[in-house]
């Protein structure tokens, strides 16, 4: 149940994180912000380039879609 709350909290930032202008570090700060609200514990936030994912989910999208944020459990 845990898991099913955590997904359904980053698919909602997603959706709010896709704005593209944005600096990357205040987007990052903005979702970890969001994710401790929620209790969310043992996670990473990581900043890397389109298309670099592996191993984690995207969550948001700044400097103008030419980098992503990537969310992985600890």
């Amino acid at each position: 149940m845990k898991k099913l709350v955590v997904a359904i909290g980053l698919m909602t930032l997603a959706g709010t994180a896709l704005a593209a202008g944005k600096p990357c570090e205040e987007l990052k700060s903005e979702i970890a912000a969001k994710l401790d609200a929620k209790g969310v514990s043992g996670y990473s936030l990581e900043i890397v380039d389109k298309g670099a994912a592996a191993g984690g989910k995207v969550v948001g999208s700044c400097e103008g879609g030419t980098k992503e944020i990537v969310y992985k459990r600890g």
